[in-house]
Order: C-alpha cells, then sequence, then structure tokens
C-alpha cells in the first residue's frame, strides 16, 4: 500500500470518480486522476470552474463517496467511509430546528456513546470557542446565518476531528457577514491547529484564507495550479501582494472557462 508523501496528514493519489446518469445511463467522468498532497496544520482551499467537482473531492475525502479508482490516504490509511477524525461542514447549516444549540453541538457526541452531561460539558466548551457562551437555550431560527454556521462549526469540533472539510460554508451569509466569518475561521484555525480543506467558488475568500490553492480544471477536474499563499495573518485585501495573487487565480480560471 502506498503510504502517502512523506509529512502528508492527508494524500489523494489518482482518483478518479465516474458517475451513471440516471437520465442517458451515460457515464459523467467528474474527477480524472487527482493527486494531492496535504500537510498537518495547514488551511487549504480548493477553486475551480462552477461545477467541476469540488464537493465530490470532499466527500470522497470525508467517506461519503467511493471513488471510481484512486485512493485517499489519511494518516496513511486508506479511507473507507466516514470517521469522527474527519468533520464535514457544509453550506447548508442542517441544524435540528427542535434542538436548542446545546442540543445541537452535544447531538454527535452522545449518538457517540458520551454521557449527556459530559456531552454537555464539551458542548459548552466548544461554544465558547466559537463565541456563542450564553446561547445555549436558543433555537435555530432565532439565530442568524453567521451564528448557525458557528454552531455548525462547533458541532463539527466537538467531536474533535483531525481534518476539518468545509464545502463552501459561508455561500449563503451575506458580504460583511461572510467576512466576519472569515476573520472568525483564521482566528479559530490560528487557536486550534486544526487542518483544513476548504473548498470555495469565491478567489478572494481563498487568498484571504489559504495557505495553499489548489486550482482545479474543468470537468473532469485535475489538479492544475496550486498557489503558495506567502501572505501573514491577518491579511489586507486591499495589498499589492493580495490583489496580485487573486489577479493569477482569476486568469486561471478564465482560462479553463474560456476553454470549457
Amino acid at each position: 500500500m502506498n503510504n502517502g508523501a512523506a509529512g502528508a496528514v492527508l494524500t489523494l493519489r489518482g482518483l478518479v470518480k465516474n458517475y451513471k446518469e440516471e437520465k442517458t445511463g451515460n457515464e459523467l467522468e467528474v474527477l480524472d486522476g487527482i493527486d494531492i498532497d496535504i500537510h498537518a496544520g495547514r488551511l487549504t482551499c480548493v477553486v475551480g470552474p462552477s461545477g467541476c467537482g469540488k464537493t465530490t473531492l470532499l466527500r470522497l475525502i470525508g467517506g461519503l463517496a467511493e471513488p471510481t479508482a484512486g485512493e485517499v490516504l489519511f494518516e496513511g490509511l486508506p479511507v473507507s467511509g466516514p470517521g469522527p477524525e474527519r468533520g464535514m461542514v457544509f453550506q447548508e447549516y442542517a441544524l435540528f430546528p427542535w434542538r436548542t444549540v446545546l442540543a445541537n453541538v452535544s447531538f454527535g457526541l452522545q449518538v457517540g456513546g458520551m454521557k449527556r452531561d459530559e456531552a454537555h460539558a464539551r458542548a459548552d466548551e466548544y461554544l465558547e470557542t466559537v463565541g456563542l457562551t450564553g446561547h445555549d437555550d436558543l433555537y435555530p431560527k432565532e439565530l442568524s446565518g453567521g451564528m448557525k454556521q458557528r454552531v455548525a462549526i462547533a458541532r463539527t469540533l466537538a467531536v474533535e476531528p483531525r481534518l476539518l472539510l468545509m464545502d463552501e460554508p459561508f455561500a449563503s451569509l451575506d458580504a460583511q457577514t461572510r467576512n466576519g466569518m472569515q476573520e472568525f475561521l483564521v482566528d479559530l484555525w490560528t487557536r486550534t491547529a486544526t487542518t483544513i480543506v476548504f473548498v470555495t467558488h469565491s478567489v478572494d475568500e481563498a487568498v484571504y484564507l489559504g495557505q495553499d490553492i489548489i486550482g482545479l480544471s474543468r470537468r473532469p477536474a485535475r489538479v492544475v495550479n496550486t498557489f503558495e499563499n506567502p501572505l501573514s495573518y491577518p491579511r489586507n485585501r486591499t495589498d499589492e501582494e493580495f490583489i496580485s495573487l487573486r489577479a493569477s487565480i482569476l486568469e486561471y480560471l478564465t482560462k479553463e472557462m474560456v476553454e470549457a
């Protein structure tokens, strides 16, 4: 078995994913030989043309789908299904509307067998981590969009995953709230050192967040660019280097879309 690149916590090798279209029965090629190495503690963003397979890539890493070919290795071991060491945050908040904030965050812990009091105590810790102390007894309908996403992040973090997968988690937020959530995520990542893979359509968001930015081609997707982001945190969107890197990524994306 390939144990992956030295020092890589996540290794993707020759990753292929095809789907069969229900209406036509035709084979739909989504991913075409993806090779990626991600090291522990890094914040990596994935960008690419719309519909190229970014979410499919995350689902394969999370064990929510099986590859057609190739392999996904986490800490040197094959991924064969979901696991608590790999937490996923979706664009939709996916909170239970009938459960309080505390009950939502503690849900996964209790399903995993943790006693109620212990689960609530840990949930409280992570609500503090995401800045929602004192909101335990509120219901999702009483929260803003940004607060709902913080609850979703706290719920995922509460099971203490070593890899956090984020599928456009801020896409539905207004611009001001989205910028605030980006700042929040950088602060959270700085404090927890959790390895993060973050999928986004927004080049600005990728440059603001990512240490490494992986650029996928149009479908069937393959890695065509990897941008290392040298900017220190906190980042200023008006800095010349920020603008230059954003322009380079936009140039590659435009080329991919034009050639589609």
